[in-house]
């Protein structure tokens, strides 16, 4: 699994097994949320380039670094994937949102599209998808899908906790996209729920359980 990456920083780890308690409310899980994205988006961007720049400070000139122009879009895929948005944004203020709508069929498993909106100059940027779960792997790589054939040239995938078969979906479909985890669950069970993941984020997420 070369292109997975599970995060094991401490604090990432301590919020993350408050977000998976049963008795964490609608509030704080909403906020966790925010917080391990915006934790996470910290490592996931560590690749982006640098170029040299001089900065005049009130005593000297200091010579720094900045992120060299590199465009970066975060597309949530509807509707947990909205959770972990102001955590990102928060992160990187500038960057563009697009969302993917899709909802996972319960007999099926299989992801419908119902909505598809990106920054009109997606082609020319660098996309993060992000959702809570990576479970099934259906919805990722529908959505990874969907952004190649808006001309996406690079693509990340964030979720929070993934099961192997969802992690095995994506890099099967899409060898090229790197994955981002908290978490590496053990499996998923017969109704395509992560165990033993946390239930339903988007529930959690928006009170709707």
């Amino acid at each position: 699994m070369s292109n997975v990456h599970v995060f094991d920083h401490p604090l990432i780890q301590h919020k993350l097994a408050v977000l998976r308690d049963r008795n964490t409310g609608t509030k704080m899980f909403r906020e966790l949320v925010s917080e391990i994205a915006m934790l996470m988006c910290y490592e996931a961007t560590r690749d982006l380039p640098l170029e040299e720049v001089d900065v005049e400070t009130p005593v000297a000139v200091a010579h720094c670094r900045h992120i060299s122009g590199k465009k970066l879009a975060v597309v949530p895929i509807l509707r947990a994937g909205l959770g972990m948005v102001d955590g990102m944004v928060t992160m990187m203020p500038s960057v563009k949102v697009g969302h993917v709508g899709l909802y996972r069929d319960p007999e099926t498993l299989e992801p419908v599209k119902y909505y598809f909106k990106m920054p009109p100059d997606i082609a020319e940027r660098d996309a993060i998808i992000v959702d809570p779960m990576l479970a099934t792997g259906g919805s990722a790589v529908a959505a990874a899908g969907f952004l190649k054939e808006a001309g996406v040239k690079h693509i990340k995938l964030m979720c929070i906790i993934g099961a192997p078969e969802g992690v095995e979906k994506v890099q099967e479909a899409h060898p090229d996209v790197d994955i981002y985890l908290a978490a590496l669950d053990d499996h998923l069970n017969e109704h395509g729920y992560i165990v033993p993941g946390l239930g339903d984020a988007g529930d959690r997420i928006f009170g709707t359980k």
